[in-house]
């Protein structure tokens, strides 16, 4: 996916049959430059996303045609454009689905302002900028030095475990972006280790004391209830 060129507006594509979250959406984001073009259904999204080249889609799963997780997978099927999927407060099987599904990343309604630009934002810029292997990550008083594999918190050295440290690097690899429980379990300890996610509560608490000024209320890396983890982008 190629940025707008110079002077062009870039193009949001809503797909959402709610006329008051569309109004909502268009008012946001035209704020922000974007021309927006709307959808009421998934076929007619599906359509708009081929022939307008969106640079981003919001989509909201409960379309009066067809479900919305066919209609991002029939769009994944030749595109990369980020996808924010619209999701009701509390159906997590749904995020995490759409996460799994191609989907790069979700706002929960109700969705402030402020929450829909900020993950439209994160969503561009990891479609336009794709990870080259950056070799420090910084998040807050946190710094990982990839290549050297160190981690320090207010400059001080901190000492992990090897599993820890490749927890820690699979969501700095990924800063800002909801990782399912499921990816990373997959990623760190395995593929037949999805369904231990007792493993990942064990090694989130013990990063979280190493890492967080305060473990029980964190910054740095945010659960995302029901769904997985996200480590907080450096702003």
């Amino acid at each position: 996916m190629s940025e707008a060129p110079a002077g062009v507006p870039p193009v949001a594509l809503l797909i959402e049959d709610e006329l008051g979250i569309r109004r909502f959406l268009r008012a946001a984001l035209e704020g922000q430059g974007f021309t927006c073009v709307e959808a009421t259904t998934g076929s007619d999204g599906i359509a708009q996303a081929a022939t307008r080249s969106p640079e981003v889609i919001l989509l909201d799963l409960g379309l009066p045609d067809m479900d919305g997780l066919d209609v991002m997978r029939r769009i994944r099927e030749w595109s990369t454009v980020p996808i924010i999927v619209l999701t009701a407060r509390g159906k997590e099987g749904e995020k995490v689905d759409a996460l799994d599904g191609g989907a790069d990343d979700y706002v929960t309604k109700p969705f402030s302002v402020l929450e829909l630009l900020a993950r439209v934002r994160a969503a561009r810029r990891h479609r336009l900028e794709p990870d080259a292997g950056a070799e420090i990550v910084e998040s807050g008083s946190l710094r990982i030095d990839m290549a050297r594999r160190r981690v320090s918190v207010h400059g001080a050295a901190v000492q992990l475990t090897p599993i820890e440290y490749r927890l820690l690097a699979t969501l700095a690899r990924h800063a800002g972006r909801v990782l399912t429980h499921e990816f990373l379990l997959r990623e760190v300890w395995g593929p037949t280790s999805t369904d231990q996610r007792h493993y990942l509560r064990v090694y989130m608490a013990q990063l979280r004391q190493k890492l967080e000024a305060d473990p029980s209320q964190p910054t740095i890396l945010m659960t995302e209830p029901g769904v997985g983890y996200r480590m907080a982008e450096q702003v």
